[in-house]
């Protein structure tokens, strides 16, 4: 794995969702780097950390959530070493229960597959379908990480151009959270 700037620049056999992911970063002028690592798709903490070198950045747990009617869609965005407790946020967010999305509404709503969630694969969500909520320490960074709509590369990009320039581009607005992984 090595660091890249930018869009690939042959996109041959790369799937659709990526291919879409890099044409919105272009669009909205975001500067990125991105490694690529398809024959260790990030599965596994080893290569999340291998990535995370790379990067020099923390790559994000992104979780894709839903209240037990199955009504409600949610995509938090965390630091990726800090536990996750349903409760807790359910708390915050005024829901009495809240439990992982299954996989058809991830490919429904965000054209996603397990292993690739993104804050990126909202661009999917035409009718905002899935409320996104970020940990506070996520805006604390300078530098934001993430996959492009794909667990086969990685990027990084500033997070003032997620919340001023991504999100607002999407119509995507955001519910901020303070988790710190107590029950």
């Amino acid at each position: 794995m090595e660091l890249l700037h930018g869009s690939p620049k042959d996109m041959t056999g790369r799937e659709e969702r990526e291919v879409r992911a890099y044409a919105l970063l272009d669009e909205l002028g975001v500067e990125f780097d991105r490694t690529d690592h398809p024959d260790e798709p990030a599965t596994s903490m080893e290569v999340c950390a291998e990535i995370d070198a790379i990067l020099d950045v923390r790559i994000c747990k992104n979780l894709f959530l839903c209240n037990r009617q199955k009504t409600a869609f949610y995509l938090l965005i965390m630091p990726g070493d800090k536990p996750f407790k349903t409760k807790e946020l359910s708390g915050q967010l005024g829901i009495s229960r809240l439990s992982f999305a299954d996989e058809e509404h991830m490919k429904e709503y965000l054209d996603l597959l397990p292993g690739s969630v993104s804050v990126l694969g909202l661009m999917n969500d035409k009718e905002h379908k899935v409320r996104l909520v970020i940990d506070e320490d996520v805006l604390k960074e300078e530098m934001f990480g993430c996959h492009p709509c794909m667990n086969t590369s990685s990027i990084r990009f500033r997070t003032k151009d997620l919340i001023e320039k991504i999100l607002p581009a999407l119509g995507i607005t955001y519910d901020v959270v303070h988790l710190v992984g107590v029950e």
